[in-house]
């Protein structure tokens, strides 16, 4: 699970905070078919959970393992090391905007 680049990089984004499809594929710079895809996945693996609001559907973290939580917290406290989770946490905090935009 995470050592596919865009799951990986989907379950950092939610780490920090919920987030819906567009977002991610504005973030992420990825098209919307590929992300919905992988979060398929993760949701049927029972790692994210989803919630509507309105037309859009909200991702968020559901893992209650403390190992792979332990994990995700040791990648994101190294994403210096890692050059597109921290690209992606860097736009993700510099697009309020854009986020917000997603959200009206």
């Amino acid at each position: 699970m995470l050592s596919d680049d865009t799951r990986l990089r989907i379950l950092v984004l939610l780490y920090h905070k919920e987030l819906c499809v567009c977002e991610m594929c504005g973030i992420m710079e990825e098209s919307q078919p590929k992300v919905s895809k992988h979060l398929a996945k993760l949701r049927d693996m029972g790692l994210v959970k989803d919630e509507r609001q309105e037309q859009f559907i909200f991702y968020d973290l559901n893992i209650h393992d403390k190992v792979l939580m332990d994990i995700l917290k040791n990648i994101v406290d190294n994403k210096d090391n890692y050059e597109t989770l921290k690209k992606d946490i860097d736009k993700s905090r510099h697009a309020e905007k854009y986020l917000e935009s997603c959200r009206v």
